[in-house]
Formats: C-alpha cells, sequence, structure tokens
C-alpha cells in the first residue's frame, strides 16, 4: 500500500513539474516575441560609467532615502505600475532615478517626490518616458 501511494505521489510531482515546465516556456517565449520595453536601457546600465543599483552603499542614511523616496512612489495610487518600480539608487545622500514611466508628468511628479525626501540638487533624473499606447497617469 505504501509503495502504491509512494508512486501515486511521484506521478503527481511529475505531472505538476511538467506543466510547470511547459507554462514556463511558454512565458518565455511570449515575451521573448513580444520584447522587454527596457532591452536599450539594460544595455546601456551594462556601462561601468552607468549608475546602478547594486552599486547602493549598504548604509544605513542611503537605506532609508531609498525606502523613503519608494514608499512616497507606492503611496501615489495616481502613478503608473511603470512609475511605482522605477530605479532608486541612493549614494552618499544623493539620489540617481532610472527606468521608464508613461508621461513627462510622472517623470516630474517622481522627481518631485524624490527632491522632497533628498532636498534640491541631490536628484539626477534619469529617468524616461517609454514610448507606448498609454499616455498620462495609469495602472499599467
Amino acid at each position: 500500500m505504501l509503495h502504491k501511494t509512494a508512486s501515486i505521489t511521484a506521478l503527481m510531482l511529475a505531472m505538476f513539474f511538467g506543466v510547470a515546465t511547459g507554462l514556463a516556456q511558454e512565458t518565455d517565449s511570449q515575451q521573448t516575441s513580444t520584447g522587454a520595453d527596457n532591452t536599450r536601457i539594460n544595455r546601456r546600465d551594462r556601462n561601468e560609467s552607468e549608475r546602478t543599483a547594486d552599486q547602493q552603499k549598504d548604509n544605513r542614511s542611503d537605506r532609508e532615502l531609498t525606502r523613503q523616496v519608494r514608499r512616497a512612489l507606492v503611496k501615489d495610487s495616481s502613478l503608473s505600475t511603470y512609475a511605482h518600480n522605477v530605479k532608486i539608487i541612493s549614494e552618499g545622500g544623493k539620489i540617481t532615478l532610472k527606468g521608464p514611466v508613461r508621461s513627462e508628468e510622472e517623470k516630474q511628479a517622481i522627481e518631485a517626490k524624490a527632491v522632497e525626501v533628498a532636498g534640491q540638487g541631490n536628484v539626477t533624473n534619469e529617468i524616461h518616458v517609454a514610448p507606448g499606447k498609454h499616455s498620462g497617469n495609469n495602472h499599467d
């Protein structure tokens, strides 16, 4: 009886992982065929002179700056998902913002929130408006 139960369990696990693998492959092929919004930007960020999130120091003050800006962005329900997910890189009390947003208004709103946290002159805005069918503030 125990052997039969183990065999059934093994068969069910094999079926589950087979389905999960098939779904993952399907998702990967869909993402590949549609292309990512930020492929060109990711290439740019591989340049050693570009600031990236992994360069952020692990000190309390920079982590706190990043946390405060992220919290302000997430609280603003008028911002799109893109805007909620911009990269925030804090280093030595200075903030660099990167990533795509849906409108110039979002770009300006994010910068304003970062300036409110870090202070005027401490924010570098490298956010870009992603071309697409959406415009204005929406929830992609």
